[in-house]
């Protein structure tokens, strides 16, 4: 990654593809990165974490703004409802019919897409594959295709539970 949050743009596809340092939303009960506890320095932590998540605010809705793209590619760490209480302006901004917006969040061990959160676009979340746990039973990865005209389409690939969920 260039910086915590970049944006790189790929005027061939008609698309931009934005990433966010996000990890101020942790916990999507209470914002504030509860893994700083275990630094030297959890307040100098937690500020950083917070100065990050501004900044990754501030360059998404520059981007939504001007990005020439007609699509954008969102991605963090974290899926739409860590951001419910904390960062409305960021589910609003998602929701921006002007571009096509395709959101990936992780942090949950699944895949599972929706589109209830920032319809009228799409949002997956992408954290599943098995590894530390499993949160459901779809487990696998979604593959995107840009079409000739530019369009983005995503669809997921999952394998059975029992291939990936063993613990």
């Amino acid at each position: 990654m260039p910086n915590f949050s970049y944006s790189v743009n790929h005027p061939e596809l008609d698309l931009e593809v934005v990433g966010l340092e996000l990890n101020h939303y942790q916990d999507w009960i209470s914002p504030d990165l509860a893994d700083c506890e275990y630094t030297r320095c959890p307040m100098h932590c937690r500020k950083n974490a917070h100065r990050r998540a501004l900044e990754a605010f501030e360059l998404f809705h520059h981007r939504r703004h001007h990005s020439p793209a007609k699509n954008l590619v969102v991605f963090s760490h974290y899926p739409t409802f860590h951001f419910k209480k904390g960062a409305p302006h960021f589910l609003e901004g998602l929701k921006d019919h002007s571009k096509r917006i395709t959101y990936f969040g992780g942090h949950h061990h699944d895949v599972r897409k929706s589109t209830d959160t920032i319809h009228p676009n799409v949002e997956w979340v992408v954290g599943g594959g098995g590894g530390w746990g499993c949160d459901g039973s779809m487990q696998g990865f979604v593959v995107g295709e840009i079409n000739d005209q530019n369009e983005v389409h995503t669809h997921s690939v999952v394998v059975p539970e029992h291939h990936c969920c063993k613990m």
